[in-house]
């Protein structure tokens, strides 16, 4: 299903083919800027598309020469150059990649490891300490253990890089001449939650280069671009993006952590941010902070409003107006990607209005990641926007209001679970994939996602109620940091269920609006504001009792609520 195109690409089958492209292209352009600390002195390395691709070669032929053609090699570690070259010498060699959230707990690592079956961990040393253990067990398939940085009694992949050149230089071409399958599983990627219940997703090159090229038919990225690397390599949306960027010819660096996001943004000089909603509503809540501390709430507003009315005449004064507000972000940001969650529509339109185009993707990692994405032709704040070129999508059991649960066929669609033919047979059904999520299709082609299928609360009366709908309001609140609406048994009515939130309150928030306030009386006032909220939703909707802690909601290390462990907390607290 051919779709408005707006920008020349290239179509490549692989990403071997994206990455020879781009060095053909963009050889000169810096991919990765290296920051290197050394005491109090703070150095940066800058990576050409040059020298990436020649250190990948030579990584890769010495993992030939090693033996490890045809292998599965498991990468676990922090966003990295080396998580990069690791992945990228997988995809080149036709070795399949395992990347592991580092996140996981030994257990869940060492099952991990276990379920896919991976020959080789590439790993970052900062977790030695769990592969140390996995090694002492040997309860999996590894054979080699190789370090990210140079680390005693360990194979590294520096040393690996510099014996693979001197292969190169000997004439050595067997892993430079490898042709890839494009159509064969080439990563092998676990889905969010407990290792247990996540189901591990086959994906080919195929998937990825042909989401990356729906991508650049209609996304406005630069060869000059600056993106900060923030969403977890191990998560295709992570991992996708790393590629997409290649693909433009962008510069990447890497961030220091959450706390230095703002200062990493104005020390790259960052354009581009590739986000999940809580990240991106947490930059925008301390966009509103500085704004109001400097008391020029009503003047921005007004500032928005002249800036719109201009816009219908085409006259665009956005980033000159709010030049001051835009540096605080470092004064280079112009792109916001959010995805992985419903964006609240009230940031994404905030962020639009300052001059910052800001855009709201969605997808799975079935589905390499993605299934459909706002561009800066097609906004429509709520919405996920239109479904992206080669991808097909229809509604199944269309309700009465008209919502379905959204199928896709394409390019990107997974080629199964791994070792998993019943999960793969409940959601691949006659070329098409089952999201489990519900949603609509508006007159002018962009979706809207109500909830999940498994998270929709069906009252007594059949009624249904979507949480994501209730969870934006509160979480608009200034003392509420995250929330989350479930449905609880009625005491009164067994047959009925009652909606609840459980709330984490804001702790810097509140301590600076209501210093030594008592929590019983912090919850009359969100209580009170829950009230208000309930005013905008028909009684079925209504909000009717609340927990409210300080303690962080249990969440995937992509920020997603795990909802079933949240729950069993909530149950044993009930039964205490």
């Amino acid at each position: 299903m051919s779709r408005e195109r707006y920008f020349d690409a290239t179509e490549c089958q692989n990403i071997k083919e994206i990455l020879y492209n781009s060095v053909e292209k963009y050889g000169e352009n810096i991919a990765f800027i290296i920051k290197h600390k050394n005491h109090n002195e703070v150095t940066y390395e800058n990576i050409t598309y040059k020298k990436l691709l020649e250190n990948v070669n030579s990584l890769g032929t010495k993992l030939f020469d090693l033996g490890y053609q045809d292998k599965r090699i498991a990468i676990v570690g922090r966003n990295s150059y080396e998580w990069a070259l690791a992945h990228l010498a997988n995809q080149l060699g036709g070795i399949v990649s395992v990347p592991l959230d580092k996140e996981l707990q030994l257990s869940e690592l060492e099952s991990s490891l276990e379920r896919s079956k991976a020959d080789i961990v590439i790993f970052d040393e900062k977790y030695i300490e769990n592969i140390e253990e996995i090694k002492r067990r040997n309860n999996t398939n590894l054979k080699e253990y190789i370090s990210m940085k140079p680390l005693e009694n360990y194979k590294d992949i520096y040393t690996l890089i510099n014996e693979g050149k001197k292969l190169i230089e000997s004439g050595n071409s067997k892993y430079i001449d490898k042709k890839i399958d494009s159509n064969k599983m080439s990563i092998l990627l676990f889905t969010s939650g407990t290792t247990s219940k996540s189901k591990a997703v086959m994906l080919s090159q195929k998937n990825i280069a042909s989401n990356v090229y729906a991508m650049q038919l209609v996304e406005r990225f630069y060869e000059t671009d600056v993106n900060l690397a923030f969403l977890p390599f191990h998560h295709i949306f992570g991992s996708t993006a790393m590629v997409v960027m290649l693909a433009y010819g962008i510069k990447t660096a890497f961030p220091d952590g959450l706390r230095y996001v703002a200062q990493n943004l104005k020390e790259y000089k960052v354009s581009v941010f590739v986000g999940v909603p809580l990240l991106v509503e947490a930059i925008y809540k301390k966009i509103e902070k500085g704004i109001e501390e400097q008391k020029k709430t009503k003047l921005v507003k007004v500032a928005k409003e002249i800036s719109n009315f201009l816009l219908k005449f085409g006259i665009d004064i956005r980033r000159k107006l709010f030049k001051d507000i835009i540096n605080e972000l470092g004064g280079h940001m112009r792109f916001v990607i959010s995805g992985g969650a419903p964006l609240d529509k009230k940031v994404a339109k905030g962020f639009n209005e300052l001059g910052i185009n800001l855009v709201q993707g969605y997808g799975l990692t079935e589905t390499a990641p993605v299934i459909s994405a706002e561009n800066d032709r097609k906004v429509r704040y709520g919405s996920i926007g239109v479904p992206m070129d080669n991808v097909e999508v229809e509604f199944e059991n269309k309700d009465e209001n008209g919502i379905g649960e959204l199928k896709v066929k394409g390019p990107n669609v997974m080629l199964g679970y791994y070792e998993n033919e019943e999960a793969t047979n409940e959601v691949l059904k006659d070329g098409w994939f089952y999201t489990g999520d519900l949603g609509y299709m508006d007159k002018d082609g962009y979706i809207f996602i109500t909830g999940r299928k498994k998270d929709m609360i069906v009252l007594k009366n059949g009624k249904k109620v979507f949480p994501e709908e209730l969870e934006i309001l509160v979480n608009r609140l200034d003392e509420v940091a995250e929330c989350m609406v479930f449905g609880m048994p009625d005491k009164n009515d067994k047959n009925d269920i009652k909606l609840s939130v459980k709330i984490v309150y804001n702790k810097e928030y509140v301590k600076e609006k209501y210093p030594n306030m008592e929590q019983e009386e912090l919850r009359k006032i969100i209580w009170e504001k829950i009230k208000e909220i309930n005013k905008t939703f028909p009684p079925y909707k209504y909000i009717k009792n609340m927990i409210l802690t300080d303690k962080e909601l249990i969440k995937t290390t992509t920020q997603k609520i795990k909802r079933n462990e949240e729950l069993k907390e909530i149950k044993k607290m009930e039964q205490n």
